[in-house]
């Protein structure tokens, strides 16, 4: 999830989207009108083979102690910012393993970014962030964070932003798709008597992504990340880092805080995914609130029917949208020359489950669409390819999605066990239990030899988690979970309909409780409820 993409609340929320979808009808196939895709390439730097030295890296399970000054890719080369508007950005590439239990072995490179603090003289270290999904770029996040950030917080930071492995330019991977799924994530919504044919798509994308990227999916996890991000620290000659991550990337900072619990300073998880339920248990879990957050859209859409014309009740306008899906499954709805497809117009319902503020917006995208006018969507439907970046194929952030949600595991091998959860949240969720509870490529996967990474994280010291009571994406329950975990954590609490709501929500209550921790390191005393 691609998070402080601007001060507009429509963009922030549109980005979220496009990185983090919940479950969307199938797609037919073609690309979203201006959403060209680049060719499937070949970044010039993953393949080739190099001597990772065996001391620049510490043991993956242990919080080493080595002094970072002695890491050899310290001297970093730091330079323009490939397709990123911003002179005052630099970038640079750590390399890192591509198997940490092996160090000497094969090497990749991660991109980094950073924005330096506006005051040197009140400098405390560095900020790190990155992007949501898992596949979303953190690289261009400095420069959007910046200007909603306090004053104070700005001063005492060196932005650190970077694109996890395989994302965008650290060393980025495809399955061999033409195109992005819309949102960036693959899902199908199972029909009647669809499951055989699921199950053999589901087989073959597994099998295309071997093919395409075999020697990198037993390595994209999120402990790898949290290893990679160690790595950057070191190169960086800090002794300790700062964190801010929304969604997914919260999740990353979680994980970071038990592999390397010495190594945290001042930690903001914004609405993070539980990694103890990543990623089934996740899906399942969450499909309630993907319930009602539609229930609540629909309510909202039918009190303004005279202006919308979906409907004067919430089930007329949940039928609408939904008959209008449906038919973009069977033939896309052609409008202005662009075929909206089934999962695009799912991802443009996301828009208005996930955040209050976009309800207005996507209403009337829908009420355009189903009269055969343009509508007005401001975000790209399905991931676009980075800008001035060379050699990312044309469906990485889909893949990697896939590959880290595969990786990160458990998922069930037995096709039965599928068929029973379809059975069981299709009757209670017929909205979305179709497509959360139906099987996946993640069930043909390959063996992943790293352990999943699970809390508690008691070691660390207690980290600030953030969330909004009424979020669709990661319900508030995630949030608790991690809180809880992380001995002396605290948990600051909004009642709002939205998803990650810091900085770019504007809540005076949040937003101060979340920048006296950046400023002073101390946690308020209590969870805080705004």
């Amino acid at each position: 999830m691609t998070y402080w993409a601007g001060a507009a609340r429509i963009a922030a929320v549109a980005a979220s989207i496009v990185l983090l979808s919940p479950a969307l009808p199938a797609p037919a196939a073609g690309a979203p009108a201006g959403a060209a895709a680049l060719s499937p390439g070949r970044n010039p730097q993953q393949n080739r083979p190099q001597e990772f030295p065996q001391d620049s890296i510490q043991d993956p399970q242990q919080d080493s102690q080595r002094d970072p000054r002695r890491h050899p890719t310290r001297d970093l080369l730091w330079g323009d910012c490939a397709g990123v508007d911003d002179p005052a950005l630099r970038c640079a590439e750590v390399t890192v393993p591509l198997d940490h239990r092996r160090p000497r072995g094969r090497t990749i490179t991660i991109a980094i970014s950073r924005l330096p603090a506006t005051d040197p003289a009140r400098r405390r270290g560095v900020l790190f962030t990155t992007g949501g999904g898992p596949g979303g770029p953190g690289v261009p996040l400095p420069s959007s964070l910046a200007p909603l950030l306090s004053p104070e917080v700005r001063a005492r930071y060196d932005l650190i932003g970077f694109d996890i492995r395989f994302v965008e330019r650290s060393t980025p991977i495809g399955c061999g798709q033409a195109v992005e799924e819309p949102g960036g994530y693959r899902v199908r919504t199972a029909g009647p008597g669809s499951f055989p044919a699921d199950a053999a798509e589901a087989r073959a994308y597994a099998r295309d992504c071997v093919r395409a990227a075999g020697w990198a999916l037993p390595h994209a996890t999120t402990a790898n990340a949290a290893r990679d991000m160690d790595a950057i620290r070191a190169a960086l000659g800090e002794e300790k880092i700062s964190y801010l991550g929304g969604s997914y990337a919260g999740m990353l900072g979680a994980v970071y805080a038990v592999l390397f619990p010495g190594r945290v300073d001042r930690f903001v998880l914004d609405s993070p995914v539980n990694p103890d339920n990543a990623w089934r248990p996740y899906e399942l879990d969450r499909t309630p609130a993907f319930e009602a957050g539609t229930g609540a859209f629909a309510a909202w859409t039918a009190e303004r029917d005279a202006e919308y014309g979906l409907g004067g009740t919430a089930r007329e306008v949940t039928d609408a949208v939904a008959g209008l899906i449906r038919r973009a499954a069977t033939a896309p709805i052609v409008v202005a020359g662009h075929a909206w497809t089934s999962g695009e117009l799912g991802t443009l319902l996301v828009a208005g489950i996930y955040d209050e503020r976009s309800f207005g917006l996507v209403a009337a995208a829908f009420a355009d669409i189903a009269a055969g006018r343009e509508p007005y969507v401001p975000f790209p439907v399905r991931p676009l390819p980075p800008p001035g970046v060379p050699g990312v194929p044309a469906d990485n952030h889909t893949a990697t999605n896939m590959a880290y949600r595969c990786g990160d595991g458990p998922w069930p091998r037995d096709l039965r066990d599928y068929q029973r959860d379809l059975a069981s949240y299709s009757a209670r969720y017929p909205l979305f239990g179709p497509a959360n509870a139906n099987i996946t490529p993640c069930a043909f996967w390959p063996r992943i030899a790293d352990e999943p990474v699970r809390l508690p994280a008691g070691r660390a010291p207690g980290v600030l988690v953030t969330a909004a009571l009424r979020d669709v994406a990661a319900p508030v329950a995630n949030g608790r979970a991690v809180a809880a975990a992380i001995r002396g954590s605290r948990m600051v609490t909004i009642d709002a309909h939205t998803h990650a709501p810091y900085p770019a929500l504007g809540d005076a209550c949040l937003n101060g409780r979340v920048d006296a921790f950046l400023v002073t390191g101390t946690l308020p005393p209590a969870d805080v409820a705004c």
